[in-house]
């Protein structure tokens, strides 16, 4: 049987790294593969839960905030619900976000969050170097992670 994928990528496209996230969505999403879907957001919210309840498999991407002068590590982080969820509105912890979809549809995916190194959140469209080169390496590590 093969699993259904769900990558959520979000972040603000118009702060320049801060879009990593939705860049890694939007270029999954080209793959057309009929197990995988891919959403691009601005942020996480209540909403998503129903989508990541229908997955085998959920992948959270976002852009981390990395100093210049400390390396640009990839992070990828195996999530858990936490036990308290008490926002009601946006998530800023994809593990709160799987906390509400376990309370609401009683059962959660398999779920990772992979953090990409960002340097530059200044208005504009352009990632830096060190993003871009972390996004081509996210893309790498989600097709070992889901045997893609």
């Amino acid at each position: 049987m093969t699993q259904k994928i769900l990558i959520i990528g979000y972040g603000n496209n118009l702060r320049s790294d801060d879009s990593a996230g939705q860049k890694l969505a939007e270029i999954i999403n080209q793959w057309n593969l009929e197990n995988v879907s891919s959403l691009a957001v601005h942020q996480l919210t209540p909403e998503l839960s129903e989508a990541i309840s229908q997955v085998d498999q959920v992948i959270f991407a976002d852009a981390l905030l990395t100093p210049s002068e400390q390396p640009a590590t990839l992070q990828i982080i195996k999530l858990k619900a936490v036990s308290n969820t008490t926002n009601l509105g946006h998530y800023s912890d994809p593990s709160q976000l799987l906390s509400l979809t376990q309370a609401i549809y009683g059962r959660i995916p398999l779920a990772y969050w992979i953090l990409i190194p960002a340097i530059n959140f200044e208005f504009g469209e352009q990632l830096s170097p060190v993003t871009g080169k972390a996004i081509q390496l996210a893309i790498t590590k989600i097709r070992e992670m889901t045997l893609l």
